[in-house]
């Protein structure tokens, strides 16, 4: 086993702007614990990203609860997962999973005990479960009451259109519809997602908007426009998460956690706020 580097990523910092309500939630994050090794398929792990580093990003930005998602890096292998889960406790965190066509419902309904709300479904490079097995996982986790959340390029969403509109279950759209590069907020596909949406079983996630931003933090201006659309619409349907620890970007482009939580001062209303951070992750993830 080889050993992986210790966190050297800011964990502190000036506190946001943003004064939080209480029972915000981040609602998706990574974590990369001692003596979980990246598997066959996924990149490569530069370094740790511990509980104990995220509980001081945590503090930072004055949130109280987390939603873990499974890392690419792990694919399949949902031990890292699990154990960060059992060290954050049930009572404040939930996950994220990458559910297998053919797991069994006994290690479903153990990973329920243990936190886990939804599973994974990744169509970018190093995705461990794609669109093409989308609707085996969607039978495997309906009776547990679960949700698909589901990354895409936006700019491809007529590729995914139709397996979406087939969903039962609840499903998130990902990454602000993570268009890459992004499209003006009047394009046909935002419109299609906000029938999505009105159909009532969609979220929209606003979350890593520096991965695909041409324009640039700290507002990313383009990626805005999508979002602001978006949250106009149905606040009701939006949730938000920070991407820590921000692995898809170089050391170089590493954004401010602070200004990621900050954008919301800009998008949102006060009322649309407790909301996004509050009302609606509890909806969703059983808090």
């Amino acid at each position: 086993m080889t050993a992986i580097p210790a966190n050297t990523r800011p964990l502190e910092g000036p506190p946001p702007r943003l004064e939080t309500p209480p029972g915000a939630t981040d609602c998706h994050m990574h974590l990369y614990l001692p003596g979980y090794e990246a598997q066959p398929g996924g990149p490569a792990i530069a370094e740790l990203a511990t509980v104990a580093d995220y509980r001081q990003v945590q503090q930072r930005l004055g949130l109280e609860r987390v939603v873990v998602t499974q890392s690419n890096a792990y694919q399949r292998d949902n031990g890292a997962l699990i154990e960060a889960l059992t060290q954050l406790g049930t009572a404040s965190a939930r996950g994220v999973a990458a559910v297998a066509p053919g797991t069994p419902g006994k290690c479903l309904r153990e990973w329920h005990e243990q936190g886990v709300r939804g599973a994974r479904i990744m169509n970018l490079p190093c995705g461990a479960v794609t669109h093409a097995e989308m609707p085996e996982v969607e039978r495997l986790i309906r009776p547990l009451g679960w949700h698909l959340m589901v990354q895409f390029n936006g700019q491809h969403l007529d590729d995914y259109l139709d397996g979406l509109q087939r969903l039962e279950v609840d499903y998130i759209i990902d990454h602000i519809g993570k268009f890459m590069p992004p499209v003006p907020a009047d394009d046909c596909r935002v419109d299609e997602i906000l029938r999505l949406l009105d159909r009532g079983n969609a979220w929209f996630k606003i979350c890593g908007g520096y991965e695909t931003s041409v324009t640039g933090g700290p507002c990313y201006e383009d990626v805005e426009a999508i979002a602001r659309r978006v949250i106009a619409h149905a606040p009701e349907r939006v949730i938000w998460g920070s991407n820590w620890p921000h692995v898809g970007v170089p050391r170089e482009r590493y954004p401010d956690d602070a200004e990621q939580l900050d954008v919301l001062l800009e998008w949102t209303s006060a009322d649309d706020r407790q909301r996004i951070l509050v009302d609606n992750p509890a909806v969703l993830y059983g808090f």
